[in-house]
């Protein structure tokens, strides 16, 4: 056991983001997100944590991960498909999570793109939640910087 570490972030996924450099993605999908097909398609590292949600894992990884400064997003959630306009609950509550870190740069990608950008990851995080939309890409930054 380490010290000063959310005690959910396992050995597996802590080695993949230590092993992530600046301008690499992590993304924090839902059970319903193609996940195994999605990472074995763009060579990405495959992390389950199904007992978690999204929301959980992400207050965790906002421990210990550096969001990118440099470009317009630190991170990207999935558009509705058929009503680019609608907030889903999960989406709104990761976009608080990010506020409180003093973060309101959230983006959103169409579905399909939202895929592609995933194949580019260098993690892929498949929770167990349940809930639609619940699915977030981040872009890890630099310490010390913004």
């Amino acid at each position: 056991m380490l010290k000063h570490l959310p005690p959910i972030l396992t050995p597996e996924l802590l080695h993949a983001l230590a092993s992530m450099g600046h301008g690499d993605d992590l993304v924090l999908v839902d059970a319903h997100f193609p996940a195994s097909r999605v990472a074995q398609q763009g060579h990405a590292r495959l992390v389950r944590m199904p007992g978690l949600t999204v929301s959980q894992v992400l207050d965790a990884v906002l421990q210990v991960l550096p969001l990118d400064t440099f470009g317009p997003a630190c991170g990207w959630t999935m558009e509705v498909v058929g009503d680019a306009q609608a907030v889903p609950p999960a989406v709104h509550e990761f976009r608080q999570q990010l506020a409180a870190q003093g973060r309101q740069d959230v983006a959103t990608l169409e579905r399909y793109a939202f895929y592609e950008q995933a194949r580019q990851a260098y993690v892929i995080v498949q929770t167990g939640d349940l809930r639609t939309y619940a699915n977030l890409l981040l872009r890890k930054g630099v310490l010390g910087h913004g």
